[in-house]
C-alpha cells in the first residue's frame, strides 16, 4: 500500500523526466522501478506546464518533512533537487554553481590547481620511469595494458572473474550478497560510456562495456568494483532487499541528486575498500594473463585518475562561464592529462548548455566518501540505508 506523499513523489519525478528529456536532456535523468500505471498516465498526460511542476515539488516539500528523521531529510535533498530542475524549466535563471547545489547538493567552487598537482606526482611515482613527460608516460602505460583488439572477446570472461573475487570480498568483508545474484556481461557497440553497472531487478544484473573503447587491464578491478561490487549494482541489490517494501522511493531515482553522490563516491572507493594496499595489483597479476609486473604502482595510478575526476569540475565551471571549447580542452590537456579522444569525450560532457551537474557527483562523492570507506559498518550503511548527504557533509 503507498502512500499519497509516494504517488506525488514519483508522478513529480516521472513528469519532470518527461519534460527534460523532451527537451533534448541527453542522459536518463530517471531510474523508475515503481507502479506502471503511473508510467503509463504521465506518458499519456498532456506536458506538464514548468510552474505546475514548481507548485508541486514545493507542496511535496512540505509533505515530506512530516515523515521526520532521517527519512525527512533524505527525500528533502531528493525533492529539492527536483524543485531546482522544475525552478529552471520554469525560468529560473541559475548559475552553474546554484545548479550545482540544488541538485546535487554540492558546493562547486573552484578547485585549486594544487589538487591536481597532488595527483600528477602520484602518477609520477606510480608509472614505469621513461622519456617524455608526464603524459606521455601515462598514454604509454595504458596503451601497454590495453586488451588487443582482436581478443577483446575476452572481456566478458574477465569481467566474470572480477566479478566473482569482488562479490566472495564483498560478502566477507562487508555484507553478505544474495547467493543466487546473478551477473552477467555484455559488450555494446557505440556505447557513450566505458562501463556501467545496471540492476534489472531481484538479483539479475549487467555490467555493460564499450566494446568500441580500449580496455585498459590494470583497470579491471577499478572498473568491475566501481560498477558491481560493492559499487552501483551491490548497492541497487542490497537496497531492494532491506529497504523494500517500507521504503518505497527506493524505485524512483532521480539521477540529478544527493543520492547519486554518494553512489558514485561509493564506486570510486569501492576497489580500496576490497583491495587495500597493492592487493588488487597482485590478484590482478595472477589472474590475467596478459599483465606482466611493469615497475608500475597500480594503485597510486588509480588514486591519481580519482583525483583528476576534479579537472572536469573546473572545466565545466570554465564552460559554463562562456570560455571557448579550445580554452576548455586546453586545460583538460593540461591538467587531466587527456589526449585528442579523451578530450573529445570530455568536452561532450562539460560543454553542454546551462552546465553538467553531474560531473560534480564524482571527485566531491569520492571526498565526502572517504571518512566512511575505511569502517565496514559505515560502508554497510551506505549500501542498505538511505543516508542523507547532509550527514557526510556536516563531518
Amino acid at each position: 500500500m503507498t502512500t499519497d506523499w509516494f504517488h506525488d513523489y514519483a508522478l513529480l519525478a516521472l513528469r519532470l523526466n518527461r519534460v527534460l528529456q523532451g527537451a533534448g536532456g541527453g542522459l536518463p535523468l530517471l531510474d523508475y522501478r515503481g507502479p506502471r500505471e503511473w508510467e503509463a498516465q504521465v506518458a499519456a498526460e498532456p506536458l506538464p506546464a514548468a510552474d505546475d511542476l514548481v507548485g508541486a515539488a514545493d507542496d511535496l516539500a512540505r509533505a515530506v518533512r512530516g515523515l521526520g528523521g532521517r527519512r525527512a531529510e533524505y527525500l528533502g535533498e531528493q525533492v529539492r533537487a527536483m524543485r531546482t530542475l522544475a525552478g529552471r524549466l520554469a525560468g529560473e535563471e541559475l548559475s552553474l554553481p546554484e545548479l550545482v547545489a540544488g541538485c546535487m547538493g554540492l558546493d562547486a567552487g573552484w578547485l585549486p590547481e594544487t589538487v591536481f598537482e597532488e595527483a600528477h606526482d602520484l602518477l609520477d611515482r606510480g608509472l614505469p620511469k621513461g622519456e617524455g613527460t608526464l603524459a606521455e608516460r601515462l598514454h604509454a602505460w595504458q596503451r601497454a595494458h590495453t586488451l588487443p583488439s582482436d581478443r577483446k572477446e575476452r572481456v566478458p570472461e574477465l569481467v566474470g572473474v572480477a566479478v566473482a573475487e569482488t562479490r566472495a570480498r564483498t560478502s566477507r568483508m562487508i555484507i553478505p550478497l544474495p547467493e543466487d545474484e546473478q551477473v552477467t556481461c555484455e559488450l555494446v557497440p557505440g556505447a557513450a560510456f566505458l562501463a556501467a553497472g545496471h540492476h534489472r531487478g531481484g538479483t539479475a544484473s549487467t555490467i555493460y562495456v564499450n566494446a568500441d573503447a580500449p580496455f585498459n587491464l590494470a583497470d579491471l578491478l577499478y572498473v568491475v568494483a566501481h560498477e558491481g561490487h560493492p559499487g552501483h549494482i551491490a548497492e541497487q541489490v542490497l537496497k531492494e532487499v532491506h529497504l523494500q517494501p517500507e521504503r518505497p522511493e527506493q524505485q524512483v531515482r532521480m539521477l540529478l541528486s544527493p543520492a547519486f553522490v554518494i553512489s558514485e563516491g561509493l564506486g570510486l572507493w569501492a576497489q580500496d575498500i576490497l583491495f587495500p594496499g597493492g592487493e588488487a595489483q597482485e590478484w590482478l597479476l595472477g589472474a590475467v594473463e596478459e599483465l606482466t609486473p611493469d615497475g608500475s604502482d597500480y594503485a597510486l595510478i588509480h588514486t591519481a585518475k580519482t583525483i583528476l575526476w576534479g579537472v572536469l569540475c573546473n572545466a565545466a565551471l570554465l564552460a559554463a562561464e562562456g570560455r571557448s571549447r579550445e580554452a576548455v580542452a586546453d586545460y583538460l590537456r593540461k591538467w587531466a592529462l587527456a589526449d585528442d579522444p579523451e578530450v573529445e569525450g570530455a568536452l561532450n560532457l562539460v560543454c553542454v548548455p546551462g552546465g553538467q551537474p553531474y560531473v560534480f557527483a564524482y571527485y566531491h562523492g569520492w571526498r565526502l566518501v572517504r571518512p566512511w570507506a575505511s569502517d565496514p559498518a559505515r560502508v554497510r550503511r551506505l549500501l542498505t540505508e538511505h543516508v542523507p548527504l547532509g550527514l557526510l557533509t556536516a563531518a
